[in-house]
């Protein structure tokens, strides 16, 4: 599989997050010699719960989903990623395995950096080590608030959220295609499949948004603010 944007250097990437801007020439060239660029299609796994890690994930482009699987297979989405994003951040130094799995929602691009390059920086380079562990942090609190403003609400208040999540967030637009299914929704949400479906029905009765298939408009998005504050 080809990539859609082959990176000679690391310090030509455009996709080079600002964690980086702080490496030397020299060190961006180290980077560069471990690094590897894999494609996913839409429904890859990028890595699996238990695997070893060995790597530190960068999404160049696309987006994916970060996810467990419980006992009884059911999966409970963690967090989704858009580009630009560190992903696996959450147990890359506490952890031998991936606590979690990551599976591309589009096709998308992830640079993959051998995990020893990155703790040389850090114990070399105190700047690059202050940005590293700051996004950690960001990264763990961006985890926390999406669990507190979904688990404090009640369903159309969680619903509300998602809609404008990936209106705000991750394509900036009030037209959008939603990359998850009503299922992974309900997942994210810690709600039934069913109830979803429902919200959304009354969502578009309401002329709130319009829906098809996928394809999702929000209509008036001032009322569904307040849903989501309210709800």
């Amino acid at each position: 599989m080809e990539l859609s944007h082959k990176v000679n250097h690391c310090k030509e990437c455009v996709y080079r997050s600002w964690a980086f801007k702080n490496l030397s020439a020299e060190e961006l060239k180290k980077i560069n010699s471990k690094k590897v660029e894999k494609f996913f299609r839409k429904g890859e796994k990028i890595c699996l719960e238990g695997d070893e890690i060995s790597s530190f994930m960068y999404l160049q482009n696309g987006l994916v989903k970060l996810y467990k699987t419980e006992v009884n297979t059911k999966e409970h989405i963690i967090s989704i990623a858009k580009p630009r994003d560190f992903i696996g951040l959450l147990s890359i130094f506490s952890n031998k395995n991936h606590i979690y799995s990551i599976t591309a929602l589009e096709d998308s691009i992830v640079c993959f950096v051998d995990l020893s390059v990155i703790r040389d920086f850090i114990k070399t380079n105190g700047i690059f080590a202050l940005d590293f562990f700051e996004k950690i942090s960001s990264v763990s609190d961006s985890v926390i608030k999406t669990r507190i403003d979904i688990n404090t609400r009640q369903l159309r208040g969680r619903i509300a959220y998602i809609l404008l999540f990936f209106s705000k967030h991750i394509y900036d637009s009030s037209k959008f295609n939603l990359p998850i299914s009503r299922k992974e929704v309900a997942e994210l949400i810690d709600m039934s499949t069913e109830n979803v479906i429902r919200v959304l029905s009354e969502f578009r009765k309401d002329k709130l948004i319009q829906i098809e298939g996928k394809n999702i408009e929000i209509v008036d998005i001032k009322k569904l603010e307040r849903i989501y504050e309210f709800g």
